[in-house]
Formats: structure tokens, C-alpha cells, sequence
């Protein structure tokens, strides 16, 4: 075997344990929430030494950044594609494609969806960056667009607003000003209500708190949709 196929070959074996690693880290947190999530279990789960985990992961913080960058990246390609892919002249189409494409990855994914937007995981300290600020920039702005494309009819609702910049954290306005500084607070302020609006449902999918209420919460999430896009005065067809 050649010095070069040999390194690829130990590439690929690290590649292949490393997500190995990740997928056993959120089949713990899915059976005993973040607190289950340590190098010593993952180890143990995978029949190798704590040691030898160390060599992929120097610390539990490490892999924990890892995972949190891994699935908000996920998050943030699903919705931008989704977004992407809405006829750009149909505000409403664009809406319900972005969320649906919120709810669809929650539910596919609903460890990563804990791990972004749920059960901290104790003790865990993210760069000062935050774990993924990238994605994290992606998801927000993505939000504010939301907000955008529906500020055209939606701004006669808001003529009376009192926001202000100053009502709002610098980091997101760093994260949304710079891309769409037309937009006044009061659209701001829409978007994290349009925020809240999806947020809230699929949080309570993702933790079960649908089941015992209701056997369509599909269908529920999309008449909350029509119900968000009549209040921002958008036409749409159900």
C-alpha cells in the first residue's frame, strides 16, 4: 500500500468514527437529555477507550460546538434552499415554503432541534462567537426576509409602532441591518412575532406536546400559516 492510499485510508476511517461519534452524542441526548451527552458514555457506547475518543474530540465543550454547527448548518441549507426555491414574485408561497421547511427539518431532526433551540446542555461554555455563527446569521436573516417580502402590505398595520433600534439586542441587529437596511424597526419587531408564531407550534411537536391534542398538527401548523399570512394582508390560497 502506497504512503498515499495509506493516508487516505486513515482519513476515511477518521471521517467515518468522528460521525459515528456525533450520531452516538444525539442518540444519548435523545434517550437521556444533554446531561447524557459525555465523552466517557460515547466511549463506552462505541466499545473504545475514553482515550481514545480524546484523539477526535479534545473536550466535551469541543464536540458538543461540533454538533451545534453541524445541525444549525443543516437547518440553515434546508430553509435557504426551500426559500430559494418559492417563486420569488409570491410572498405568500415564499413564507409557507421557508416554514414548512422549518417544521419538516425539526421533525426529521428532533435532537438537533433541542440541541439548537432546547435543553442547553449543563455546564457547556459555546466560543465567544457562539457555536455556529454562520448558520445562526443564515437562520435569522432568513427570518427577516420573512418579514421583508410581506413589510409591503403589512406596513399599514405598523404605522403606529413605537419601536426603536434601541428596543433591540446589537447582535441581531448587526446580523439584519446590513442586509436589508431598508427595513424600519417595526419590521424587525414583525419578524420576531412571525418568529414566535412558527416557533411555538413546532416546539410543541417537537416535544410531544401535540400528541395527547391533536391527530392533525400538520394541519393545524398550516392554518396557522393562513391565519399569519391574512393578518399581514398577503393574498394566499390554501
Amino acid at each position: 500500500m502506497t504512503g498515499t492510499a495509506s493516508r487516505g485510508r486513515r482519513e476515511r476511517l477518521r471521517a467515518e468514527t468522528t460521525a459515528e461519534i456525533k450520531s452516538v452524542a444525539l442518540e444519548l441526548m435523545a434517550s437521556g437529555g444533554p446531561d447524557a451527552i459525555t465523552l466517557r458514555a460515547i466511549a463506552r457506547e462505541m466499545g473504545m477507550t475514553a482515550n481514545a475518543i480524546y484523539g477526535y474530540f479534545a473536550t466535551r465543550d469541543d464536540l458538543v460546538t461540533t454538533l451545534i454547527n453541524d445541525v444549525y448548518t443543516a437547518l440553515a441549507d434546508a430553509v435557504d434552499s426551500a426559500w430559494e426555491s418559492a417563486p420569488t414574485p409570491d410572498p405568500a408561497a415564499r413564507i409557507r415554503a421557508w416554514a414548512s421547511a422549518f417544521r419538516n427539518w425539526a421533525l426529521a431532526n428532533p435532537e438537533g432541534f433541542r440541541l439548537i433551540y432546547g435543553d442547553p446542555v449543563p455546564g457547556y461554555r459555546a466560543p465567544e462567537q457562539g457555536a455556529a455563527p454562520d448558520a445562526a446569521r443564515r437562520v435569522c436573516t432568513g427570518l427577516t426576509a420573512l418579514a421583508a417580502v410581506a413589510w409591503p402590505r403589512a406596513k399599514r398595520f405598523y404605522e403606529g409602532s413605537e419601536f426603536e433600534w434601541s428596543d433591540f439586542d446589537a447582535g441581531l441587529l448587526d446580523k439584519v441591518r446590513p442586509a436589508f437596511p431598508e427595513l424600519p424597526p417595526a419590521a424587525v419587531a414583525l419578524a420576531l412575532r412571525i418568529w414566535g408564531h412558527l416557533h411555538g407550534l413546532v416546539s410543541l411537536e417537537v416535544y410531544g406536546h401535540m400528541r395527547n391534542q391533536t391527530v392533525s398538527p400538520e394541519k393545524l401548523f398550516h392554518e396557522e400559516l393562513a391565519q399569519l399570512l391574512r393578518g399581514l394582508g398577503i393574498p394566499h390560497q390554501s
